[in-house]
C-alpha cells in the first residue's frame, strides 16, 4: 500500500479524474487541481470517492509536497508550475504512464500525425468484433487509469498523443504502431520539427524483440528518421503502392496483408465502407494488428466490411441542401489532414478553414487549392496568415466569426452540385471548445438552413 504516499494530479478531466480514481484505489493520498472549472460530471467522481480537489487555482505549496505529479496533456512543459515542480526534481508523469504500472494486459498503442483516431477505432473494433476481451484508452475512450481501476481487459488499443508521449518513461507497448509525421503542434515544440519527431519516436522506448512496431514506408520523414535509428522490436511494414515486399500493400483496388505464418488476407477497397488512399493505409495498420494478436482473416475481412468511420473525419452529412453536398471534417486540426481532404475532393469545393494556428505552412495546399477550391471562407479571430497564404490561389476569400456566418457564407457561395467542406487545418480554441464543438456546431448549422 502506498498510505504515505502523496500524489498531485494537474486537471480534472477524463485522464485526471481516472487517474485519481487509480491512485486512490492503489492506497495513494491525492489531491486533484485545476486551474479552470472541474465539470458537475467529474466533480461528482471526485466527491463521491471522497478524493480532495480545487479548481480555479492551482495551491502551489500544496503541490510541491508531492511524491510525484501527474499531469494533463493540455498543460505544456514551459508553464511555470510545471518548471517549479521539475525544479525540485518531483517527478512529472502523464496518466498512460501512471496506469501501466497496474495492468499486465497487452498493449496496442496507436500514433502519428494524421489517421490515429481512425486506425486506433478501427482496430478496437476489429478486436471486439473478434471477441477478445479489449478496452479502448488514451485519446478516445474512457479514461485508461480509471479502466485499469475498474475493469480486467486482457487487451487496450491506446491512440496516444506527442503531449501525453512526452510525460511516459517507463512505458512499454507490445504492438506499436506510428503512421505518419508531418508537421504539427510546433508551438510546443519550440517550432523545431525535430523535437516534435523526436516526440513520436518515444512510442518505441523500452520494447524488445518479441514485441511488434507497424509503421509506413511511404512517410518520407519517418523513413530518414528510422535510418538514423537502432529499432528493437520485429518491424512489419506496409504501403500504399504496389511493393509486394512489404506486410501490407495495395494493388489494382485491393488490399494484400499478410505477416509471417499468416495466410495472405485479400480484400477489395470497394468492400469496404472506409474510403479514401490514407484510409486504405490506416486500414492495412489495423489489420496487421489483428493478425499479429492472431484474429482470423475471415473475422477481419467482416470487421473491416462494418466500420464506417470516425465522427468529424471527412464525415459526409446524409442530406444535401439544394444540391449542395457537406462533408464535416473538423478533426483536421493540421496541413496535411486538410491536404487528404482536398486530395479525396472533386472540383468545385468551398472550403472552410481556420482557427488557432499551430506554426502551419500553407504551400503544400496551394496545388490542390488552386484546382479544387473555388472560395475559401475563414473562420477564426486572426485569418491574417490563412488570407494571406491563399491570395492569388483560391478565386473568392472571405471572413467568418462564427459558425452560423460561416455556413450561411459558404452555402450561398455554393451552386447545385457543390460541396462545402470544413476542413479547418488548425486547432478551434480560438472559438470553439474543441474540435467536436466546432463540427457539431457545423452539423446544426447546415440543419437550419
Amino acid at each position: 500500500m502506498n498510505e504515505n504516499t502523496y500524489i498531485a494530479i494537474l486537471g480534472a478531466g477524463e485522464s485526471g479524474v481516472g487517474a485519481a480514481i487509480l491512485a486512490k484505489k492503489q492506497g495513494f493520498k491525492v489531491f486533484v487541481s485545476d486551474m479552470g472549472t472541474i465539470s458537475y460530471q467529474y466533480k461528482q467522481i471526485l466527491e463521491q470517492n471522497n478524493i480532495d480537489f480545487e479548481e480555479g487555482m492551482h495551491s502551489v505549496d500544496t503541490i510541491l509536497k508531492a511524491a510525484e505529479v501527474i499531469k494533463s496533456p493540455g498543460i505544456p512543459e514551459k508553464a511555470p508550475l510545471i518548471q517549479q515542480i521539475k525544479a525540485l526534481n518531483i517527478p512529472v508523469i502523464s496518466e498512460l504512464e501512471f496506469a501501466a504500472r497496474y495492468t499486465n494486459a497487452k498493449l496496442i498503442c496507436i500514433t502519428g500525425s494524421n489517421g490515429k483516431t481512425t486506425t486506433t477505432l478501427l482496430t478496437y473494433h476489429i478486436l471486439k468484433q473478434a471477441g477478445l476481451n479489449v478496452g479502448l484508452a488514451g485519446n478516445v475512450g474512457k479514461s485508461f487509469a480509471l479502466q485499469v481501476a475498474n475493469e480486467s481487459y486482457e487487451y487496450y488499443v491506446i491512440e496516444i498523443s506527442s503531449f501525453q508521449l512526452d510525460d511516459m518513461y517507463d512505458f512499454k507497448a507490445d504492438i506499436a504502431v506510428l503512421l505518419n509525421i508531418t508537421p504539427d503542434h510546433l508551438d510546443r515544440y519550440e517550432y523545431t520539427f525535430q523535437n516534435y519527431i523526436n516526440s513520436k519516436f518515444r512510442i518505441l522506448q523500452n520494447m524488445n524483440s518479441n514485441d511488434s512496431f507497424i509503421y509506413c514506408s511511404d512517410d518520407e520523414v519517418l523513413i530518414r528518421e528510422l535510418q538514423q535509428r537502432t529499432i528493437v522490436p520485429h518491424s512489419f511494414v506496409y504501403t500504399t503502392t504496389s511493393d509486394t515486399t512489404k506486410s501490407a500493400y495495395f494493388d489494382a483496388d485491393m488490399i494484400q496483408v499478410q505477416t509471417p505464418q499468416k495466410e495472405r488476407l485479400s480484400m477489395s477497397v470497394y468492400d469496404m465502407l472506409l474510403k479514401g488512399k490514407h484510409n486504405y493505409g490506416n486500414t492495412m495498420a489495423a489489420a496487421i494488428a489483428a493478425q499479429i494478436v492472431d484474429i482470423k482473416n475471415d473475422q477481419i475481412r467482416e470487421s473491416l466490411k462494418s466500420f464506417s468511420g470516425v465522427e468529424h473525419r471527412l464525415e459526409k452529412l446524409s442530406y444535401t441542401v439544394r444540391g449542395v453536398e457537406f462533408i464535416n471534417d473538423s478533426k483536421a486540426t493540421n496541413v496535411n489532414s486538410t491536404w487528404y481532404a482536398l486530395e479525396s475532393m472533386d472540383d468545385n469545393v468551398i472550403w472552410i478553414a481556420g482557427g488557432t494556428d499551430k506554426g502551419n505552412e500553407y504551400e503544400s495546399l496551394h496545388e490542390l487549392a488552386r484546382t479544387k477550391v473555388k472560395a475559401l471562407v475563414c473562420l477564426g479571430i486572426d485569418n491574417t496568415k490563412l488570407i494571406a497564404s491563399f491570395t492569388n490561389i483560391v478565386p473568392h476569400i472571405t471572413e467568418a466569426k462564427s459558425m452560423k456566418e460561416a455556413v450561411v457564407k459558404a452555402y450561398n457561395l455554393a451552386q447545385k452540385g457543390d460541396t462545402v467542406l470544413l476542413s479547418p487545418c488548425c486547432a478551434s480554441f480560438d472559438l470553439f471548445k474543441n474540435y467536436i464543438d466546432r463540427g457539431i456546431q457545423f452539423k446544426e448549422e447546415v440543419r437550419n438552413l
